[in-house]
């Protein structure tokens, strides 16, 4: 069969752009195949636009408490259209990296289309068939929609038009108590609405209990209402949004956001046709991100697996460097981190502690540190959270951090746990005073302080002091 391309890719998210560059710079014939914005759900109403307005909602926040440090501050007075202004400043700052230019530049192929899968190796879009010998689908995912009452009749958010609001809310109700659920209840509290997140069960429900604690409180004492119950229905109009919950609790808003999780874009692209397997999670693939035809391969949100930017870019590399080497690369998931941005942030990497002791039992240790006793935390004022490392004997094999800018300390943590630094290492290591990162250092040395300080160096010790009085 005579080819037109080396490489297909699918979707122009932070998967598929990784895919298709990494193998385009490799001299590979790539076409990068996306129907809507490049750069994908991350850059246009995900990460970006997310972290942006958490940004401008921690600056209301630091104003509103106006005295602190000695330094008194002006009330905040929150303009919502100069938040919206930043937030499409901040995206038009990146879109760069992911335009089509770019990617042409590097040799990809670009086509605003939308695609189909015709076989194994063949795709239809915009009236073409390309082939080639692989196929990466990256199409990403969407917002999920639960199944409440009333939902398809009232006008509702999600993160594909939050970010795209004439006004701030009076009063938002959130369902759901995820990492998108909290992270904007938090920011629209800030910025001046009232807020309502309800969610059945734990909040922020992957992470750790003690962290979650943390945060939950913060976000009381500034004023967001938790409901812990079911939505189990929805009725009103723009501007006058009602929700009831299971158990008949009613809660009146202006606007209704809601935050449930991700499904996958698998719809309408000839998956069943072709023959490739899915799951009520998407694509199910292997090791090596082939699914179950092994010519086409399935990366980040569209797949069975975590769904996270820096997981998409990781299958993308590591899909490129299988196709342009012809070599397995296989996912390895020891040293996942995921971070939540609220205030205080909540990150963690590996196993949490009640993975560890569900997988390992009582071979499983647990050293905590908290951020008061971190001296660069204590000076700045800002000592909220702790460092929880999970350990099996010495080995780091987890942590979750809660604190402020949590996520900043997750890389040394990740080479500890892939066994390219240990915890001796980062315990000895010389590190700047005063910072946060101190808090690793502390909890990684209190893991040798038994074999440091055990009987062992202790009589080696004495006898050296010994030796030395008797001959000086």
């Amino acid at each position: 069969m005579k080819f037109t391309h080396d490489a297909i890719v699918i979707g122009g998210g932070a998967g598929g752009l990784t895919a298709a560059g990494g193998m385009a710079m490799f001299g590979l014939k790539v076409a990068l195949i996306e129907a809507h914005k490049m750069g994908g759900e991350c850059l246009n109403n995900g990460c970006v636009p997310s972290k942006a307005l958490i940004t401008a909602a921690k600056r209301a926040q630091d104003a509103r408490g106006q005295t602190r440090y000695g330094v008194t501050l002006a009330s905040p007075q929150v303009d919502w259209s100069g938040v919206r202004a930043h937030i499409r400043d901040a995206i038009g700052h990146i879109e760069h990296h992911d335009s089509q230019e770019r990617f042409e530049e590097l040799g990809c192929e670009v086509i605003r289309k939308r695609a189909k899968l015709t076989s194994k190796h063949t795709v239809e879009v915009g009236g073409r068939t390309l082939s080639a010998p692989r196929i990466v689908l990256a199409t990403g995912s969407r917002p999920a929609i639960p199944p409440v009452e009333g939902l398809a009749d009232v006008p509702y958010l999600t993160n594909e038009n939050l970010f795209d609001l004439a006004e701030l809310p009076g009063h938002l109700v959130i369902i759901g108590g995820g990492v998108i659920g909290m992270e904007m209840a938090q920011a629209f509290c800030r910025l001046g609405s009232a807020v309502t997140v309800i969610n059945p069960g734990p909040l922020m429900g992957r992470d750790d209990p003690e962290s979650v604690a943390i945060v939950t409180d913060t976000m009381r004492a500034e004023g967001v209402t938790f409901i812990n119950d079911i939505a189990a229905r929805v009725a009103g109009s723009a501007g006058a949004i009602t929700a009831e919950t299971h158990s008949g609790k009613r809660v009146a808003g202006t606007h209704l956001l809601v935050a449930v999780g991700r499904t996958p874009n698998i719809v309408d692209l000839g998956l069943e046709e072709v023959g490739i397997a899915t799951n009520r999670n998407g694509i199910m693939v292997d090791s090596r991100r082939r699914s179950s035809v092994k010519s086409i391969y399935a990366i980040g949100d569209c797949r069975d697996g975590p769904r996270l930017t820096h997981v998409s870019g990781y299958e993308g590399s590591n899909v490129a460097l299988e196709i342009v080497t012809g070599l397995p690369t296989k996912a390895d998931w020891r040293a996942l981190p995921w971070c939540t941005y609220t205030e205080p942030e909540v990150a963690q990497i590996g196993l949490t502690e009640a993975e560890a002791r569900q997988k390992l039992g009582q071979s499983v240790s647990v050293i905590k540190e908290e951020f008061s006793e971190n001296e660069r935390a204590c000076a700045e004022g800002q000592t909220a959270g702790h460092l929880k490392l999970i350990l099996k004997g010495k080995k780091v094999i987890g942590a979750s951090i809660c604190g402020r800018n949590a996520g900043e300390l997750l890389l040394p943590l990740a080479q500890s746990i892939t066994g390219k630094s240990s915890t001796f290492a980062l315990g000895s290591a010389v590190i700047s005073y005063p910072t946060r990162s101190e808090i690793l250092k502390a909890a990684a040395f209190k893991a040798w302080e038994p074999t440091v300080f055990g009987a062992i160096p202790m009589k080696y010790a004495a006898l050296v002091a010994k030796l030395r009085r008797m001959i000086t």
